[in-house]
C-alpha cells in the first residue's frame, strides 16, 4: 500500500485517498488565506494549494516519512467572486440565496511534492443549482451541514439534492479530483493503482 501525507484536515479528501488504496497520514498547515489585490480566482486557489504544500514541506519532521505531500484547496465562485465558508447562519442564507437557480464554479487546486519535485493543477467545474425556496434554505441550514463548507453546501451530502446539473468532476467538487490527482502522483513517479494509466 502506497503512503501519502495529506496536508489537510478534510475528512472528505482523506476518504477519497483511502478509497483509492493509499495509507493516508495527515497534517494541518497554518497559512494566510487572504486573497491578494486583483488576484484571479484561478491564481488564488492554486496559490493556496501550493502554499499549504510548502508549509508542510518546511516542517522537517515530516520528511521522516519520505512520502509525497499532497495538498488541495477548493473554492466556490459566483460571478468571479469567491464564496467562502459561511460566517454564521445569516451568511449561509445569503450564500445559498445567491446560488439559487444559478450556475456557479467550483475550482479545486491540487499540489503534490516529493523530494525536489513539485507539481500543481487546477480542476474546474460548473454546477447548476435548482431554484431554492426560503423554506428549503432554512431547513438545510438547520441541519448544520452548510456551516463548514465553501459555498455553504456539500455535494456529497444533503446539499446534493440542490444540484440540477454538474459539468466536471464530482470528486473535484467534493475537494479532491481523482483523475487529476492520479496524474500528478504519476508525474512524481509514485505508485498509483495498477488499473490507472493517463
Amino acid at each position: 500500500m502506497s503512503k501519502i501525507l495529506l496536508a489537510s484536515g478534510s475528512p472528505r479528501r482523506r476518504e477519497i485517498l483511502t478509497n483509492l488504496g493509499f495509507e493516508v497520514h495527515t497534517c494541518t498547515t497554518n497559512i494566510d488565506e487572504t486573497s491578494q489585490p486583483n488576484e484571479s480566482v484561478d491564481d488564488y486557489v492554486k496559490r493556496m494549494a501550493v502554499e499549504k504544500n510548502q508549509a508542510a514541506q518546511s516542517d522537517s519532521t515530516r520528511h521522516i516519512l519520505d512520502v509525497p505531500i499532497l495538498s488541495a484547496d477548493t473554492v466556490v465562485a459566483l460571478h468571479n467572486q469567491i464564496l467562502g465558508k459561511p460566517k454564521d447562519v445569516a451568511d449561509a442564507q445569503r450564500i445559498l440565496t445567491a446560488l439559487s437557480g444559478c450556475v456557479h464554479q467550483v475550482l479545486t487546486a491540487v499540489c503534490v511534492s516529493y523530494q525536489e519535485h513539485e507539481y500543481a493543477c487546477i480542476q474546474k467545474n460548473q454546477v447548476q443549482f435548482k431554484s431554492l425556496t426560503q423554506d428549503e434554505i432554512h431547513a438545510y441550514i438547520a441541519t448544520g451541514e452548510p456551516m463548514d463548507k465553501a459555498g455553504a453546501y456539500g455535494i456529497q451530502g444533503l446539499g446534493g439534492v440542490f444540484v440540477a446539473n454538474l459539468s466536471g468532476s464530482f470528486t473535484g467538487v467534493m475537494g479532491l479530483p481523482v483523475f487529476e490527482t492520479m496524474q500528478l502522483l504519476q508525474q512524481i513517479g509514485w505508485t498509483t493503482p495498477p488499473f490507472f494509466s493517463s
